[in-house]
C-alpha cells in the first residue's frame, strides 16, 4: 500500500515548508524514525524522519520547492507490497464518477433552496485546490457533467489568473541609490518580518520597566564559582529565567493566550530565550522552568543554544512556548522593550547589570542593577498585574536564595 507524506507543520507558526533536499532517493528503503529528508520552515532547517517502513516510490516535490503544509511531496510503499504507487484516476474517469444520477422529475413541490456554495458544483479535490489558493469557486467555469468544477478547471483557472498578471504592468521599483546594493530577504528574514509587523499591528502593547538591585545575586554567583561550582555556569540569565518562571506560578494569567475571543490558561510553563544566529534570531524552548532547579536550566540552556547554533535543532526545541525571554545585557544594553511572540501574552527584555548610585541605610552607595521591560498583551491582563508580576520577579531576584531553596 503507498502511504503519502506530507509537508509536515514542523512549528506552532509554520503554514509552508521548502524541500531543501532528498536524503534519500526514488526506490530507497527507508526505516520508521530515519531521516527522509531536509525542510526548511519558517525557523529552521530540520530533518523529515519517515513514519512508516517500506520504500520511498515516488518523490512528488522535487528539491528547492515549497508547499503549504499538508501538500503530499512523496509515495512510501509499506514493506512487503508493491514500490509502484497507485495510478492516478484519470480525468475522464474523474468527470464520470464525480456527476450523480439526475433523479426524474416529479410534479412534486420544488426542493428548498439551498445556501450558494451548496449549489456550486465541484469535485472534493477542486474544492481542496480552490480553498488553499484563496479561489472563488463561483468564477470557475465548469467543463464537467451538469457543469461541475473538475481540478482541472481549477488548474486552468489558475493558470490564466497568472497569465493576467503576468501581461500587466509591473510598478518600477525606484532605483538604488549610488553604492547600495539591493539583496532578497532569507525565508527567516522574510517570516520574522511579516510575523512582526503582523504582531504589532494587532497585538495592543503596553510596556512596565523596573530596576532590579542585583547586588545579592552578584555574590551568589561569584561564591558558586569560589566553591567550585562554576562547572554549572549560572548566569544572570539563568537567575532571571528561574525567577520568571516562579512568577508565571503566581501570576497564571500572564502564562495564558488570548485565542479567538477567549482565554486560554497554559498548564506547562515553557520559557522560550531569544538566540542570534547569522540569519536571523530564533527563539527555542526550556520546557517546564518551574520544575527544574538552576544547575538544571543552566546545562538545559547551553545544550539547547548549542543546538541551535550548529543547526542541529529538533521540532520539539520549538514547541510549546508560554513566555519569552529576551537578554541584551551581555552586549551592554541598559533597557530596550521587546515584540511579544504571539500565541504569547509576554516578553520580558533584559538589560546589562551595571554600577549604579543605590540608597542603603539613609547612605548612596555603588550598588549593581539591571533594567528589565515587560511588554504585554493589554487583551489579556493590564497595567496593575504587570506591574505585581514585575515587582514578584524584582523580590525574588534580590533575594537569590529564594531560587535554589
Amino acid at each position: 500500500m503507498a502511504v503519502e507524506v506530507v509537508m509536515p507543520r514542523l512549528s506552532d507558526t509554520m503554514e509552508e515548508g521548502k524541500v531543501l533536499k532528498w536524503l534519500k532517493g526514488e526506490g530507497d528503503e527507508v526505516k520508521r524514525g530515519e531521516p527522509i529528508a531536509e525542510i526548511e520552515t519558517d525557523k529552521a532547517a530540520m530533518e523529515l524522519e519517515s513514519f512508516e517502513n517500506g520504500i520511498l516510490s515516488k518523490i512528488i516535490v522535487p528539491p528547492d520547492q515549497t508547499v503549504p503544509v499538508g501538500e503530499p511531496i512523496a509515495l512510501i510503499t509499506t514493506s512487503g507490497e508493491r514500490r509502484e504507487a497507485p495510478p492516478a484516476p484519470a480525468p475522464e474517469a474523474e468527470k464520470a464518477a464525480a456527476a450523480p444520477p439526475t433523479p426524474p422529475s416529479t410534479a412534486a413541490a420544488p426542493a428548498p433552496r439551498q445556501p450558494v456554495e451548496e449549489r456550486i458544483k465541484a469535485s472534493p479535490l477542486a474544492r481542496r485546490i480552490a480553498e488553499e489558493r484563496g479561489i472563488d469557486l463561483g468564477k470557475v467555469p465548469g467543463t464537467g457533467p451538469d457543469g461541475r468544477i473538475t481540478k482541472e478547471d481549477v488548474l486552468a483557472f489558475i493558470k490564466q489568473m497568472e497569465e493576467i498578471r503576468e501581461v500587466r504592468p509591473k510598478p518600477e521599483a525606484p532605483p538604488a541609490p549610488i553604492g547600495a546594493e539591493m539583496v532578497d530577504l532569507t525565508r527567516m528574514q522574510a517570516t520574522i518580518a511579516e510575523r512582526m509587523t503582523r504582531t504589532k499591528q494587532t497585538v495592543p502593547h503596553f510596556y512596565v520597566t523596573t530596576s532590579i538591585e542585583m547586588s545579592e545575586a552578584t555574590r551568589m554567583l561569584n561564591g558558586l564559582r569560589a566553591v567550585g561550582e562554576a562547572k554549572t555556569a549560572v548566569s544572570y540569565n539563568h537567575l532571571v529565567i528561574k525567577a520568571t518562571a516562579l512568577a508565571l506560578i503566581k501570576f497564571p494569567i500572564v502564562n495564558a493566550f488570548f485565542h479567538d475571543g477567549k482565554m486560554q490558561y497554559n498548564k506547562g510553563i515553557n520559557i522560550s530565550i531569544a538566540v542570534a544566529v547569522p540569519q536571523g534570531l530564533l527563539v527555542p524552548v526550556l520546557h517546564d522552568c518551574d520544575k527544574k532547579n538552576l544547575s538544571q536550566i543552566a546545562a538545559e540552556a547551553r545544550q539547547l543554544i548549542d543546538r541551535v547554533r550548529a543547526g542541529h535543532m529538533t521540532t520539539s526545541d520549538f514547541e510549546g512556548a508560554t513566555f519569552t525571554v529576551s537578554n541584551l545585557g551581555m552586549f551592554d544594553v541598559e533597557d530596550f522593550a521587546a515584540i511579544i511572540n504571539p500565541p504569547e501574552s509576554g516578553i520580558l527584555a533584559v538589560g546589562s547589570v551595571r554600577p549604579t548610585p543605590v540608597a542603603r541605610a539613609g547612605q548612596v552607595v555603588i550598588g549593581e542593577t539591571m533594567k528589565v521591560t515587560l511588554s504585554a498583551d493589554h487583551r489579556v491582563y493590564y497595567g496593575v498585574t504587570a506591574a505585581q508580576f514585575l515587582q514578584e520577579i524584582k523580590r525574588l531576584l534580590e533575594n537569590p536564595l529564594s531560587l535554589v531553596m
